[in-house]
């Protein structure tokens, strides 16, 4: 019998072009393109590239804020065979130059001119020209824009659209080939390029149209507010072509409640996937303004990144009373592993549901390695399904190091109950989640780490009404040095991302650290210790 391959998004964009030609694909509040549309240009735009020098295999990245143009480049990584690498815009550059070289990048593609919403001009061709001396793989630089900027070493996005073969491009692109180098921070302060293969995103698309009911919207809207370059847009977005809907990129900055509903309403969304932080802020609105849109497309809603209050989403589901709501928990590395339906939300109450359709049970192991057997007993938590990574780029022993035979773990601590449903007790070795971001304490140790008036360091995230947890720094001075909190951020800006500069300091002896014997220091002692992780867990 024939070794018939998975469809990747490469022929499925071919295949909607044939099916529903002039059915929409994609658009943002200021632009649409219909499946043939779309596929036409992904096939140019990939065309383009191979001018630029781009060979299957090959990567590039991409630094832009939410739009359209996200759509193009990564149908256009699947068309050629290409290799996306996806940069958070909240990065630094030093960050950006990171994740570049270390996947070395050939192309850069950034978004230029200016933000239609408020006519001020996007940061980062600027930023990009400043960087080009520390980025030497970069061979070709392309940039975008809405009012269609020109900028001088740059190709022009939609001229090279335009000039490029329509054709097919003839690239042979196999399940298992890396579509996308997610990279996501690494507990030792260092990104960790996450291989995304075609494979693991189809396994995703067909479990969610399942475990998340996406094959009763075939004319549905799934609207991208989360950033576009990161995992959750990737897996909420194609996902809707494979059913032959539309995706809608959220052309937006900072988000703003309001605004959200009036694009639910005027676009008539039908999914959108938001952290707690969005919710408790559409629901801080004035009830007159929650009553001044029509919000009856939305069809279903999904909480994500972070557990949701009990009140949180009642709330919700009063608002959006034609919505169903969904829960899931998984990582980069592993895509979905469970989902809390929305018969179960108020049930199981903390819990992030059981396994996904086609995942593996979900194996518990305790310190000391032993598999746990009984509920209510906590261990960390590995997985196995289709979605799992290919592993890390350059990087293959950190795979082998989180692997129990074929299951992995992201280091998250949890356990079932009676009934199987899992609940997690503490989060990837003291991840802070920050508004949706995650942002582990060793990056930030090494930064306020690097100021010589420094000793010692430890980082926690604290409660924060608004993010859900915020970064606070715990600092050990040398003898005879003084410094101020303002002196100790006023450090780190600049040499991290902006969310993760600590939001405040405290200022401790060192024999008020806690440690190992081995002198690792127990962030967890310290967020019992200063009262403030209690009522957060």
């Amino acid at each position: 019998m024939a070794n018939v391959p998975w469809i990747t998004a490469k022929e499925t964009l071919t295949l909607n072009a044939a099916k529903w030609p002039n059915k929409l694909g994609i658009k943002d509040l200021y632009k649409e393109y219909t499946f043939k549309e779309w596929n036409d240009r992904a096939c140019r735009l990939a065309n383009a590239m191979a001018d630029m020098g781009m060979q299957k295999g090959d990567r590039f990245a991409v630094l832009a804020y939410n739009c359209v143009e996200w759509m193009d480049v990564y149908a256009a990584a699947a068309k050629g065979g290409f290799i996306i690498v996806p940069l958070m815009f909240r990065l630094s550059a030093q960050e950006m130059a990171y994740n570049i070289n270390h996947s070395e990048c050939k192309v850069f593609i950034v978004q230029g001119g200016i933000d239609k919403k408020n006519g001020k001009p996007f940061p980062w061709i600027d930023m990009v020209n400043e960087m080009k001396k520390d980025i030497p793989t970069v061979t070709g630089y392309m940039s975008f824009g809405f009012d269609a900027p020109k900028y001088d070493g740059f190709v022009d996005y939609e001229e090279a659209i335009a000039k490029a073969s329509p054709e097919e491009p003839a690239t042979v692109v196999d399940a298992e080939d890396i579509w996308v180098i997610m990279y996501t921070s690494g507990t030792t302060g260092k990104p960790k390029g996450v291989m995304k293969s075609h494979r693991s995103c189809i396994a995703q698309y067909f479990i969610m149209i399942h475990d998340h009911g996406f094959s009763a919207m075939p004319d549905g809207i799934n609207l991208l507010v989360m950033p576009c370059c990161h995992i959750n847009s990737i897996y909420y977005s194609f996902v809707n072509t494979w059913i032959g809907a539309a995706v809608m990129a959220y052309n937006t900055v900072s988000f703003d409640a309001e605004d959200l509903l009036k694009t639910f309403s005027e676009h008539k969304v039908s999914f959108t996937s938001l952290v707690p932080t969005q919710y408790i802020m559409i629901l801080a609105l004035p009830d007159e303004i929650k009553k001044k849109y029509d919000l009856s497309s939305v069809k279903k809603l999904l909480i994500s990144s972070a557990p949701a209050r009990r009140d949180t989403k009642l709330a919700v589901l009063e608002m959006f009373p034609n919505a169903q709501l969904d829960e899931a928990y998984g990582s980069t590395e592993t895509g979905a592993i469970t989902v809390l339906r929305p018969e179960e939300q108020l049930t199981k109450l903390g819990s992030c549901g059981r396994e996904c359709i086609g995942s593996c049970l979900i194996q518990l192991y305790d310190e000391e390695g032993n598999l746990v057997t009984g509920p209510n007993k906590v261990g960390e938590v590995y997985a196995r399904s289709p979605m799992l990574l290919s592993g890390y780029w350059k990087e293959p022993e950190k795979l082998t190091a989180a692997m129990k035979g074929e299951f992995f773990s992201a280091g998250d601590m949890g356990y079932k109950d009676e009934d199987g449903y899992l609940f997690l007790v503490d989060r990837k070795a003291n991840m802070i989640i920050s508004g949706g971001e995650n942002i582990y304490p060793s990056e930030v140790e090494n930064c306020v780490g690097g100021n010589p008036k420094v000793k010692d360091v430890a980082v926690i995230g604290v409660p924060h009404e608004k993010w859900g947890e915020s970064v606070m720094a715990f600092v050990v001075l040398h003898e005879g040095e003084t410094a101020t909190a303002e002196e100790i951020t006023a450090y780190c800006k600049g040499k991290i991302a902006g969310f993760k500069v600590p939001k405040s300091v405290a200022f401790i002896k060192d024999e008020e650290m806690p440690k190992t014997p081995t002198g690792k220091i127990l962030h967890r002692i310290l967020r019992e210790r200063y009262g403030m992780w209690k009522d957060h867990q």
